[in-house]
Formats: structure tokens, C-alpha cells, sequence
């Protein structure tokens, strides 16, 4: 008789990803980066087990939208008091303090809305600059198509 098999945490090699976000398509960037969180580019892909790899993202600031949408996209939050919606675009966004949010909020829009999404979110490292502080998991360079 044939039998499935599930992953678990312990018994997946987690692996460490970079990614050059220079000039790539923000959407693009952001679905692979989400399939590698949740290990979809693995054969043994478990959809209720955290089995992807680490990914870290580099150049967040250089990151480019296609079409208007770096003046007309609008992203909202509200601060839960009457009146409270506040809203901001991607051009405003990458022109602050902390433009890696752009990248962050995209691929935590990718990511499933639960406990293990937020686990899944944990493992995401965005920079602006071209510098991170994770030479020593020797990650491996991952390829984005434009």
C-alpha cells in the first residue's frame, strides 16, 4: 500500500536565498520570493508545514512598478480610531525611512493569512542597500525573471 509523506520543520533543509531586487518588477520579485517561503519550489512541499528556505532581499529601495502605479497605487491601513484611515503610495513609500516596506507588504500579501503564515513571514530579510548582515549562512543566489 502506498503511503503519503509529510514534512515537518525538522526534517526539511532549510536553505538561504538572496535576491538582487535592482530594477526588477516588484509583483515578480515578490511571487517568487513568496514560493520559496513556503517552499513550493520543492518536491516535498507540504502545504501545513514550514518547510521553505530563508530569503533575503537586497536593493529593496531600487525595486520598480510597472505601468502608474507608483503614483496611483494606494496602500491602507487604519489606526482603529474613528476616522483613523490613513493611506500612502509606493512613491511616498520608497522615499521614507523605511522603503524595504514596499517589498515586505507585497510578499506578506502572498503569504497564507495564518500562524504559519506569520512563521513563514519571519524568515523574510529585506534591506534597502546592497549589505546584509547574513554572509556567514553563505546564501545562494536566486534568480528572478523580468
Amino acid at each position: 500500500m502506498k503511503k503519503t509523506e509529510y514534512f515537518t520543520r525538522e526534517a526539511a533543509d532549510q536553505e538561504w536565498y538572496v535576491v538582487d531586487a535592482r530594477d526588477k518588477v516588484l509583483g515578480r520579485i515578490a511571487t517568487k520570493v513568496a514560493d520559496v517561503l513556503r517552499g513550493k519550489n520543492k518536491p516535498t512541499f507540504t502545504p501545513n508545514a514550514d518547510i521553505g528556505g530563508y530569503v533575503i532581499v537586497v536593493n529593496a529601495d531600487k525595486v520598480k512598478l510597472t505601468g502608474k502605479k507608483m503614483a496611483e497605487k494606494t496602500y491602507y491601513r487604519h489606526t482603529g480610531f474613528m476616522g483613523g484611515l490613513k493611506s500612502t503610495t509606493p512613491e511616498k513609500v520608497l522615499a521614507s525611512k523605511h522603503p524595504e516596506r514596499l517589498v515586505e507588504w507585497a510578499v506578506r500579501g502572498m503569504l497564507p493569512k495564518t500562524r504559519l503564515g506569520d512563521r513563514l513571514f519571519t524568515k523574510l530579510k529585506v534591506y534597502a542597500g546592497p549589505d546584509h548582515p547574513h554572509k556567514a549562512q553563505q546564501p545562494k543566489a536566486l534568480a528572478v525573471n523580468e
